[in-house]
């Protein structure tokens, strides 16, 4: 199990929200579409995609009521915060059709991010997550449009409609961790230009 937990970068103390934000960041950077033709990335893709779906039904079965007396004691408030964070409410499996659409808009996603067309991948971000409102990976890239975007009009001087955005995107994706840590840098680099 602990080298799932290396394969992502984490601590076997990782949360759920830890373990999907390092999965997010990951597949980015690994995707075979951002990576045409490097096997490297593939195969590094493949031991993530693994190590997370492992991780994800590990750390969901903690759910249980019954722990294993020799844990330490140390781990037990990371599970308990877990499970109460697990109580959503079912989220069915896509179907091929859902999959494809969803996975053909990441990589168009990536696209408009890469050439700054936010307000474009905004658009495409929010009609994605109209279709699907519980995937939380969706709910990741709408928020990760609205931060670039936001991001992009500190820059322009537009700090009221910068601020709208950043506010957007951290309640559209408000366990995050690593988003939360952008917005931060965001909102200092906004009090460093009114000052």
């Amino acid at each position: 199990m602990t080298a799932y937990y290396q394969v992502l970068g984490l601590t076997a103390e990782a949360t759920l929200e830890e373990i999907k934000a390092a999965y997010r960041k990951l597949v980015q950077q690994y995707h075979p579409d951002l990576n045409p033709g490097d096997r490297q990335a593939r195969d590094k893709f493949i031991a993530i995609t693994e190590a997370y779906k492992v991780l994800l039904d590990a750390v969901q079965s903690t759910q249980a009521p019954q722990r294993d007396k020799t844990e330490p004691s140390v781990k037990k408030p990371s599970v308990t915060k877990v499970t109460r964070k697990n109580t959503s409410p079912y989220i069915p499996p896509l179907s091929a059709f859902e999959f494809q659409v969803k996975w053909n808009s990441y990589r168009e996603l990536q696209k408009l991010w890469k050439h700054k067309r936010f307000t474009q991948a905004i658009a495409l971000a929010e009609t994605l997550f109209q279709k699907l409102p519980q995937d939380p990976e969706v709910s990741s890239w709408l928020a990760s449009s609205y931060q670039r975007w936001g991001r992009q009009l500190i820059g322009d001087r537009q700090l009221e409609t910068a601020r709208i955005y950043l506010k957007k995107a951290l309640k559209t994706d408000p366990h995050n961790r690593s988003l939360w840590s952008e917005v931060e840098r965001d909102f200092r680099r906004m009090e460093r230009i009114f000052r």
